[in-house]
């Protein structure tokens, strides 16, 4: 079984990333808490702001110096006890030049060398095939049918989908068993 796992969001904490950034560099701008985030794009939270937004998230250092979701790099050393096929299937920012490198290294420091290669990046996650994925954006389009089952990683900013199961990494494996996604024995 192949499970896809989006980068930002569910293993990379970009919610809290951003807003400790945006707190530091505009202290004198408000800001939105993230319980009450409720738009995928962050951007659209900001509209007054959008051009602050987009320079913390392409600045050099920025997807480098995320934090590990709580919990998710120890979910993803015990899914590999499952024997699944997984990758990390991310999509870069379309200003691109420090997101992609640093997505390579932030993988590699949190979950290791043998991990850069289950990277796959693109930014149309519809032609990549699996069972699977696991991923915070609500509704993922692209040019295929997609050949998984999306799971939504439950956040604040996409409770609005109420349709798709819903994952965090307190309660992945209750969800997983009842998915038919693993078996305890």
């Amino acid at each position: 079984m192949r499970l896809l796992l989006d980068m930002d969001g569910v293993i990379a904490d970009f919610e809290a990333g951003f807003l400790s950034h945006w707190r530091r560099e505009h202290p004198e701008k408000p800001f939105i808490p993230l319980e009450e985030r409720n738009t995928f794009f962050i951007v659209d939270q900001y509209p007054d702001d959008k051009d602050l937004v987009r320079a913390i998230i392409s600045a050099p250092g920025f997807f480098r110096t995320l934090e590990p979701i709580p919990g998710s790099i120890e979910a993803i050393r015990q899914l590999e006890e499952f024997h699944l096929e997984l990758f990390i299937c991310t999509s870069p920012l379309t200003n691109y030049r420090n997101c992609v490198l640093e997505k390579y290294e932030w993988v590699e420091e949190y979950l290791g060398a043998d991990w850069v290669g289950r990277i796959i990046m693109t930014d149309d996650k519809t032609v990549v095939r699996a069972d699977f994925i696991i991923d915070d954006k609500p509704e993922i389009k692209g040019v295929e049918k997609p050949s998984w089952k999306h799971i939504i990683y439950d956040l604040p900013k996409n409770r609005s989908e109420k349709t798709k199961p819903r994952i965090d990494w307190r309660n992945w494996k209750e969800v997983m068993l009842s998915l038919g996604m693993i078996r305890i024995e």
